[in-house]
């Protein structure tokens, strides 16, 4: 592993909110050092959050919700490369 990997591993939390249809997700960014966070890194650790997060999900309306936030960062992150 180079040191840009080492770098590049931002730890952001992501929950749920809201109600039943208008559920959304809230991303935190946790104590990060860095003054410059690439996209692609931001990106990446939310990608992360929402698996761990799905992982938990018991509620088939949080899944729906997880599934489709993921495959939405993932298209993001395919134009943005």
């Amino acid at each position: 592993m180079s040191l840009t990997d080492l770098d590049s591993t931002i730890e952001i939390d992501a929950k749920l909110c809201g109600f039943l249809h208008r559920r959304r997700i809230a991303y935190s960014v946790a104590d990060h050092q860095s003054l410059y966070i690439n996209k692609k890194d931001i990106i990446l650790g939310q990608i992360r959050a929402c698996d761990l997060l799905y992982k938990y999900a018991i509620n088939s309306l949080d899944r729906n919700v997880l599934r489709k936030e993921i495959l939405d960062l993932k298209l993001m992150l395919d134009l943005i490369e």
